[in-house]
């Protein structure tokens, strides 16, 4: 470090806690006198070690204590900033007239190819159109869909002001420009992307988009590749430390593409802080939805860092103790409301939000779409916030976190034998209605009864409770969220031969409240 630097860094730890630091103050006592807008970008690039925020009057402040708080009301758009960053950066590759001609497209035809290809379960290779279209396609309900996910924690205090986050395979940024955008302005962000592929120049341009707060770093490279210990910074920040480590690590829609996801996430749980979060995402399809469920069970219980292993030292010639970071404990959405219990059903559970405000980008491509082409209107028109997410701890801490006893309460593994009966269970309820539509869980559109799966977290078959008839008394079905757990009190167990499931059903006999 530079003597300048270190005197800058060095009164500004002296002021930090007396008063707002001024660049235009720092100057007079730098050796060298440099000019305040020298010491102003030398206090940015050390902000994030020091936990300082800068203000809108150009001083630094460090930042606050409090929690960040839920996001109230529902995502309705992109910002417009990221809209025409994107557009700027599609006329920058393909020309003022991007959505027309060769170059649209190219655009188009990469679109279905990528949607073809997921859907199929085949490998996306993310060449510089690739990563265009897939901006173009899936940035928006990217943005909103983490947002949605990040309220689970805000609501119970668990995102701080002061933020160390990893994102493997951050693609175009679409979770990172929500995560941005969540944070109030006084937050601070150090922000560390994993991303190999040409979608890190999309992310890139967007990221200078962010507010001056964030701190961003862009690592090349895979996510099996990465070494955490390149996000350490001058603060003494080592997230390989059993006592240290990342407040939240994202893996928003890539674990489906990595050749062994349990392994990626087992090695970022590693660098996870022991009050931290790893956050993963994937779309709603069954495939991506089921295989992320399959990852959270697979890990779920496993000890990292065994606390009593003792390995040998070679500097010092001695045995030394390490411990391990913790337990891997669901945090939500999914519940574990029996002791010892765990699921083994399909495990295709989903949230389903608002649509958003379709984005010009996106319009301009779907409009351009010439007369010849077979297309049906808003096929390039990607308004829907469908997604599967996990939430994975190390401290025990869970988002519901009961203990049921079967005296009081019908349990699910053992639904078999309450078949015909009325019976009182807990569940939390995962999943918006599936009754119309497409997204409806493959339990066949055009029911016109509310149909909600439910879990309690015993389950090896899927449980849905099915409203037959609306009443006053389980009418708080209906309005609860994604992942409220509820009692039911006189529900009727059947058995769905056609789906190979319990249906749960809802009646004027039923009691449905929801459970804070």
């Amino acid at each position: 470090m530079s003597e300048q630097r270190e005197s800058i860094r060095s009164n500004a730890k002296y002021l930090r806690n007396v008063r707002p630091i001024d660049p235009d103050e720092i100057c007079e006592y730098v050796t060298g006198n440099p000019h305040p807008a020298v010491v102003r970008q030398h206090l940015r690039e050390e902000a994030a070690a020091l936990g300082l925020i800068e203000r809108d009057d150009g001083t630094f402040v460090p930042v606050g204590d409090e929690p960040v708080r839920p996001r109230r009301g529902p995502v309705e758009r992109l910002p417009a900033e990221y809209g025409r960053r994107l557009e700027d950066l599609l006329v920058e590759r393909y020309g003022p007239d991007w959505e027309t001609g060769a170059s649209g497209d190219l655009l188009r035809s990469t679109i279905r190819r990528f949607k073809a290809d997921y859907l199929d379960g085949r490998s996306v290779d993310y060449d510089d159109d690739v990563a265009a279209g897939y901006a173009i396609y899936h940035l928006p309900g990217y943005y909103a869909a983490i947002q949605y996910a990040l309220d689970d924690l805000a609501d119970r205090g668990l995102l701080d002001r002061t933020l160390r986050v990893l994102d493997l395979g951050a693609g175009v940024g679409g979770p990172a420009l929500g995560l941005c955008d969540y944070l109030p302005d006084d937050a601070l962000l150090e922000y560390h992307a994993v991303e190999p592929s040409a979608a890190a120049d999309v992310l890139e341009e967007l990221l200078a988009e962010t507010g001056r707060n964030v701190h961003p770093t862009i690592h090349r490279t895979t996510a099996e590749a990465f070494d955490p210990s390149e996000a350490g910074s001058g603060d003494g920040f080592d997230p390989t430390a059993p006592d240290d480590g990342f407040d939240l690590i994202l893996a928003c829609n890539v674990l489906s593409e990595l050749e062994d996801p349990v392994a990626v996430v087992r090695s970022a749980l590693e660098t996870l802080a022991p009050t931290g979060t790893f956050l993963a995402m994937a779309p709603a399809d069954k495939n991506t939805s089921i295989g992320l469920r399959e990852v959270e069970r697979d890990l779920e219980d496993e000890r990292l860092w065994d606390r009593t292993a003792v390995d040998f030292d070679a500097e010092s010639g001695e045995d030394a103790e390490t411990y391990r970071r913790g337990e891997v404990t669901v945090y939500g959405p999914t519940v574990r409301l029996w002791p010892g219990e765990r699921p083994s059903d399909r495990g295709w559970s989903f949230d389903v939000r608002p649509d958003l405000e379709a984005p010009a980008f996106q319009r301009r491509l779907d409009e351009a779409t010439p007369d010849g082409d077979e297309h049906a209107p808003g096929e390039f028109v990607n308004v829907d916030v469908q997604f599967s997410y996990a939430q994975l701890r190390l401290d025990g801490r869970r988002r519901i976190d009961m203990r049921l006893e079967t005296s009081e309460w019908a349990q699910m593994a053992e639904m078999e034998r309450h078949v015909t009966e009325r019976i009182d269970l807990v569940a939390a309820k995962l999943s918006r209605s599936l009754s119309d539509g497409d997204g409806n869980g493959g339990r066949g559109s055009g029911r016109s009864n509310p149909l909600f799966k439910i879990s309690d977290g015993s389950e090896d078959t899927d449980h849905y409770a099915v409203v037959t008839r609306e009443t006053a008394l389980n009418r708080p079905l209906l309005e609860a969220d994604y992942g409220d757990v509820c009692s039911f009190e006189g529900v009727l167990a059947l058995w769905n031969d056609d789906e190979g499931a319990y249906n749960l059903v809802v009646d004027e006999e039923t009691i449905v409240d929801r459970i804070a």
